[in-house]
């Protein structure tokens, strides 16, 4: 593992909730924890800039101590910016393991709120980024990988084994699928016979996907879990007990494509409690 494990800072409740979430992460990977805040300061002659300026960074300072104790032996550094926290945080993420953000919570009726920033972030980030939320406390779940047959992409498996194994956690793999389209017009039998087609030609599919990561990982339990149904809904489902969730996001080498992050994402950074860990793939 290369980089560090990077959290945004501003001092917020679910800033604060990210970077405790952030140094246990980088004392598991053995990596080093950096700090940053950003912010596009106003020009020193605006009145209460300087001591804006100056309380901000003392409660960077004072975080930066606070999560040395919590995790001793972690080398903890801390920066700030004077730029957009969006394009701050995209930039620290090319060089990073993981970069750790974090949402408030709602009500389950409304779901969490993710800012703009974080959102922006999650769309275009080059590394894996982490949501956590605030005043959640991580659970002794599985880790669980939403995984799409038709686009197994390996950086999303390689995250959620690693993550599993630095956790000494079981993994769960969910893959959801569903019928033809055009199916629900045919008969009962026909439809019962359709199914069951196409759940083993699934179930045969996803053993196969998983074959040689359970190999290269033999010290992970791994359960795999053929779902039909909605991905979105499904996949929030299944993560109700989960320490962790793993979704991926469809990136581009294209700069000018508009970034996006799919309806499988967007349900989760929404509506799953537990943290989750959005990877980009080609």
């Amino acid at each position: 593992m290369s980089g560090s494990v990077v959290v945004g800072f501003d001092g917020s409740p679910e800033s604060l909730t990210a970077s405790e979430w952030a140094a246990r992460e980088a004392r598991r990977r053995g990596l080093p924890l950096e700090l940053l805040q950003a912010w596009p300061w106003p020009k020193r002659d605006v009145v209460g800039s300087d001591q804006s300026y100056q309380r901000l960074r003392s409660q960077l300072t004072d975080r930066q101590a606070a999560l040395r104790e919590l995790v001793p032996g972690v080398t903890v550094s801390s920066s700030s910016v004077s730029t957009e926290p969006a394009e701050a945080l995209e930039a620290a993420a090319r060089n990073a393991a993981v970069l750790v953000l974090g949402s408030r919570g709602l009500s389950t009726v409304r779901g969490f709120l993710v800012g703009s920033v974080s959102q922006e972030v999650l769309r275009r980030a080059a590394r894996p980024v982490v949501l956590v939320r605030a005043g959640r406390e991580e659970t002794d779940g599985p880790v669980t990988v939403g995984l799409d047959l038709a686009r197994p992409a390996e950086p999303v498996l390689a995250f959620a084994f690693e993550a599993a194994e630095l956790r000494s956690a079981p993994l769960r793999v969910v893959h959801v699928w569903a019928t033809p389209p055009g199916s629900e017009h045919m008969s009962y039998g026909a439809i019962g016979g359709l199914e069951g087609e196409v759940s083993a030609g699934e179930r045969a599919d996803l053993a196969e996907a998983l074959e040689s990561w359970r190999a290269r990982h033999p010290e992970v339990a791994v359960t795999a879990d053929l779902v039909r149904g909605k991905p979105a809904v499904e996949l929030v489902e299944a993560a109700a007990t989960a320490r962790l969730l793993v979704v991926g996001r469809r990136s581009h080498r294209m700069p000018r494509l508009h970034h996006h992050l799919g309806p499988v994402a967007h349900a989760a950074i929404h509506h799953v409690h537990c943290p989750v860990a959005v990877v980009p793939y080609d």
